[in-house]
């Protein structure tokens, strides 16, 4: 008998949505999500969100492998290929023993998704203590303010309407961002509550949310189209999952 007080992690529920949890934790997951309704919502939202992108990427994924890289004209050149190829990996291979035994004890390089909310969560508690200055240009001119960040960043820059979550366009800056410039939109509720949206590229392809946790702000962090996104704000995660699901759905309608 499955004991439902048995602790499940996010990464065995991110396995369970993809489909590589192992047989014999299923059971304990499937008796966990029964009687914890907060993450049986969160498991259908990523589920949700999981068969968009297939429905998006999949054809992409099943057309057929170009002629240059068909095996049998790769098997058609010189042997010559073959050993520089051989040579290339041993060399590849001696280098990168060198530099982990240089960087022996250092950190590993942080993930996409570690720098990405890593740099959200800085600008956001930056910011949002702003009176004055949060923004450099104003929730009022959202048009202005749209194209003014879809120029300099080079992909289309949506400011999602918040209203129907009791949010207002701030207004939004240009930032630095791991490869180049980012986007900063910020939104602040009635009670003064603000959220703010981090983007910039990223080579990571389409991925599900992925969510964070730094003192008393939560983000949600995901990628697409070779954008990643950051939605922060407080440590409410319903409230937040809520706001960062009518971000996305609105940057998908308007092909941001």
């Amino acid at each position: 008998m499955n004991d439902h007080r048995i602790s499940v992690t996010e990464d065995e529920l991110h396995a369970y949505v993809d489909g590589e949890l192992p047989a014999e934790r299923r059971a304990d997951v499937e008796a966990w999500l029964a009687v914890h309704p907060d993450d049986a919502e969160r498991v259908q939202s990523w589920r949700a969100m999981a068969e968009m992108l297939h429905a998006r990427y999949d054809a992409v994924a099943q057309e057929s492998v170009p002629a240059r890289l068909e095996l049998e004209r790769l098997e058609r050149r010189p042997r010559q290929w073959l050993y520089g190829a051989a040579a290339a990996v041993l060399v590849a291979f001696l280098a990168g023993s060198t530099v982990g035994w240089v960087a022996h004890g250092a950190k590993a390089v942080p993930s996409t998704f570690q720098s990405f909310t890593e740099d959200a969560l800085d600008a956001h508690r930056l910011y949002v203590v702003e009176v004055r200055h949060p923004v450099e240009v104003p929730g009022n001119e959202r048009d202005h303010l749209q194209a003014w960040l879809t120029k300099r960043c080079g992909w289309t820059v949506f400011a999602p309407n918040l209203e129907a979550s009791g949010l207002k366009l701030v207004g939004g800056r240009l930032l630095p961002g791991p490869s180049g410039p980012a986007s900063f939109l910020m939104y602040e509720g009635p009670s003064g509550e603000r959220f703010t949206i981090y983007t910039a590229k990223t080579e990571s392809g389409a991925t599900q949310m992925r969510y964070a946790k730094a003192d008393r702000d939560g983000s949600l962090f995901w990628a697409d189209r070779g954008v990643g996104y950051v939605v922060t704000g407080g440590n409410d995660r319903d409230r937040l999952t809520k706001v960062a699901q009518a971000v996305y759905d609105q940057t998908e309608k308007n092909g941001g």
